[in-house]
Parts: C-alpha cells; structure tokens; sequence
C-alpha cells in the first residue's frame, strides 16, 4: 500500500496540515518537527518526497572557506578541510539544502559580504579558521543567518561550533603523565589563528591542573606548515645536550616536521622523545612511529552547524546566540614510551 499524508502525520504526531506544509516546503512549521517529517517520509518512500521536499530542496546555503593569510588554510591542511566539506555535504542533503562551495584568499571581510548580498543564499557556514573578530562582525551582520566553523569567542554575540580545546589538550597532556612524564615541551604554533591561541591556553591550564614545573627552554615557536616546522624546529635543536621527555605540538603538520627534525638529529621518537600532537589527519595513522593525537570530529562539527544553520533559517535569525564545543577523542599509537 502507497503510505499517505495521514500515515506520517501519525508517526510524526503532527496534523495533516503540517505535513502538507512540510511537503509543499512552506514556511511556519519548526525546524525540529520538519526534519522529523522528512525523515519519516523518507523512510516511507513516500512519493510527496520525489515530486518536492527532496528533489526542488529547500534552497542552496552555502560553505565559505576564507584564507585571510594562508598559514593554516594551505595544502598541508586540505585533508582537514576535505573533511568538513564532506560531512557539510551529506548534511545538507539530510536538511534539504543544496550546498554550494567558495573560496576566498586574500580578501577582506567587507568584499566578501558584498559579494553574498545577491547571491541568492539562505544561508552560510563560514569557515573561521583564520578570521579575526573584526572579520566574524562584518560576516555576522549580514542579512541571512551565518554559522561560524573551526573558531570559537565567547564575547561575539554569533554562532559558533568548534572543537573543545581546552578539554583536548588536557586530556592528552594526562596521558602524558600517566606514562610518567613530567618534564614536557611544548611546540606551538607562531601563527595566532584564536584555534592555536585556546590550545595554548589549554596547555598551561593543563600545567596547573596536573602541578607540572615547565622549563621556559622547553618551549618552542614553530612555523605552522611542514617544511616551516621543520626549519624552525631543526634550528632550535642546535647545541641543546638536554630536551623534555615528551612534547606535546600544536597539530599534526607541526608534529610531522618536528620528528623530521629529531630524526635528523638522530633522536628517536619514542625511545629517546615522546611525541603527542592535534588533529589526527590520515597521515598519523601510518607514519613512523604511528602518532598518539587527539581526533576532531570533524564531520559531527559540520552536520552541527548545517542543523543550526537550518534552525536559524526556518525559525528565525533574531534567536540567543548558540554557541558549541565538541569533544575530542584521544586516539592512542605508539610515539609514547612509558617511563618507569
């Protein structure tokens, strides 16, 4: 039997009238109870869903990566914005969106504004990785609702989802001194992207929660592209006869270059210097010695923001600033050796 209007409105608990509308993609249903219709329409396979909700969509939003320097958003970083492309993608098509991808490099936040003013967009998730406050303010006036990806503030009164970092770097700092290190380096990043700034912070926060003693020596400022970490690390390793333990990097691409340059100096990771680092991009997996990271969740940030992106298009802009953090995951390898 063709399941009818009146079989979603059952499961749905809603009227008929509501899931018409939801079908016939009219406004004044909650963003919440129009998910809820789709989805059991869609499970239904019911034909309402191939003739509009589906196929016509919903409207296009759109995903704005912005390289304002390009110290972070370069070709080390391609396979962490592939992800939250990926999961934006499949999201909404989940919400009913079309979702359309544009790049700006070298450009101000007031040209990239005026360049969306007709573009017919219902809405933007707008890659924050390297935007500054000035930057968030300009994109956050703009008159569609605008999610902001890869950065958090709390004194900014717009939407934001990024990774816990606090929490992430506490965690594997711990790690560290579960496996009986105490005298830990630290290699961060000298670009100032606010992701980086929250990691330092939560590195020291880490220091005085765990009644660490950190040698000023033992903290190193490296450039934030591979061959830069390597370059600035190989330099500071010069005539150093005694190095912590275990380092903990910014990222993945620092911690890449910084083994080349332990390496070089025929200092073996894990046997002679631990290595513990952020992100966990494809490469940690199988390189030498696998890499202990911490996972972001990439693709739970994107659908994230898709959801609060939708909310805010169908319920309104003028709506409490939402603001989330998402966990990471510690994905233990073997470039930490236990001390006895």
């Amino acid at each position: 039997m063709t399941p009818r209007s009146k079989d979603i409105a059952k499961l749905a608990n809603v009227s008929e009238a509501t899931v018409s509308l939801v079908l016939n993609r009219k406004p004044g249903v909650k963003s919440t109870t129009r998910e809820k219709v789709l989805q059991i329409a869609r499970d239904m396979d019911f034909e309402g869903t191939q003739r509009n909700a589906f196929v016509s969509r919903t409207g296009t939003v759109g995903f704005l990566q912005i390289a304002t320097h390009g110290h972070t958003l370069n070709r080390d970083h391609q396979v962490f914005i592939a992800d939250y492309i990926e999961g934006l993608t499949t999201a909404s098509r989940t919400h009913g969106y079309n979702l359309e991808i544009s790049s700006f490099r070298d450009c101000d936040a007031a040209e990239i504004s005026r360049s969306i003013l007709d573009s017919g967009l219902r809405g933007i998730v707008a890659l924050g990785t390297e935007l500054s406050p000035a930057d968030i303010a300009v994109l956050g006036e703009l008159k569609i609702p605008v999610v902001f990806l890869d950065t958090y503030y709390d004194f900014l009164p717009y939407d934001f989802v990024d990774m816990n970092n606090a929490d992430s770097v506490y965690t594997v700092i711990q790690h560290l001194v579960h496996h009986g290190h105490t005298e830990i380096g630290f290699v961060r990043s000298s670009v100032n992207t606010h992701n980086f700034y929250l990691r330092d912070t939560g590195f020291w926060d880490a220091v005085r929660a765990l009644d660490l003693k950190i040698e000023e020596k033992n903290i190193f400022t490296v450039d934030s592209t591979f061959d830069g970490a390597y370059r600035d690390m190989h330099t500071a390793l010069h005539g150093r006869s005694k190095l912590p333990t275990a380092i903990f990097c910014t990222n993945d691409i620092i911690a890449y270059g910084v083994i080349k340059a332990l390496h070089e100096q025929e200092i073996r990771v894990p046997d002679d210097m631990s290595i513990v680092a952020f992100d966990d991009l494809p490469t940690s997996a199988v390189m030498n010695p696998p890499l202990t990271t911490i996972r972001v969740k990439k693709k739970i940030m994107s659908e994230l923001a898709l959801q609060l992106l939708s909310r805010r298009i169908e319920d309104g802009k003028d709506l409490t600033p939402v603001k989330i953090q998402v966990g990471g995951e510690l994905i233990v390898r073997s470039s930490v050796k236990t001390l006895q």
